[in-house]
């Protein structure tokens, strides 16, 4: 049988020849934690000059601050040296372009199957939910006052971050 991800852990091998991070507490060493989308145009270390053990990111569709993502900023910011949190959503991105409608046919289509059952979470006004998802982090309760969160739109065509709240 073929492996089909033979390539990747190739590249893993050699990733590893000079592995650097052994031992590495995980602690976020620039106290940054970044919630963004999975868009893969996206690289969420380097449009902020950081590097590997700088931040802790949070990857989902739409860059959305849900339960998880809530989750993942209490522990960052109480254990693992957080005191700035990014929210950062993109343009020209799929749940943010497109209604449930247009979402569920084109999974059907690629699925063959029925999908709508299934909910996509589109964004019909990304500057609008991007305010409620910052203030959803500066107002949950495990979230200290002294911790500064900064909602940002990263332009995938221009590599530029926008603040907007």
């Amino acid at each position: 049988m073929v492996n089909t991800f033979e390539d990747l852990l190739s590249a893993n091998r050699e990733f590893a020849t000079d592995f650097a991070f052994g031992g590495f507490d995980g602690i976020a060493k620039a106290g940054v934690a970044i919630v963004t989308c999975m868009d893969s145009r996206i690289d969420p270390l380097r449009m902020i000059g950081l590097q590997a053990g700088d931040a802790k990111i949070f990857r989902n569709p739409g860059g959305r601050v849900t339960e998880a993502a809530l989750e993942a900023i209490v522990l960052a910011v109480h254990l693992l040296n957080v005191d700035r949190v990014l929210v950062v959503p993109h343009t020209r991105c799929a749940v943010a372009s497109n209604t449930e409608e247009v979402l569920r046919e084109r999974v059907a289509e690629s699925a063959g199957t029925d999908v709508t059952w299934q909910r996509f979470h589109v964004i019909e006004d990304q500057v609008a939910t991007l305010g409620l998802d910052v203030h959803r982090v500066k107002s949950h309760p495990l979230v200290p006052d002294s911790v500064q969160v900064g909602g940002f739109v990263y332009d995938v065509d221009t590599g530029l971050l926008e603040q907007k709240n």
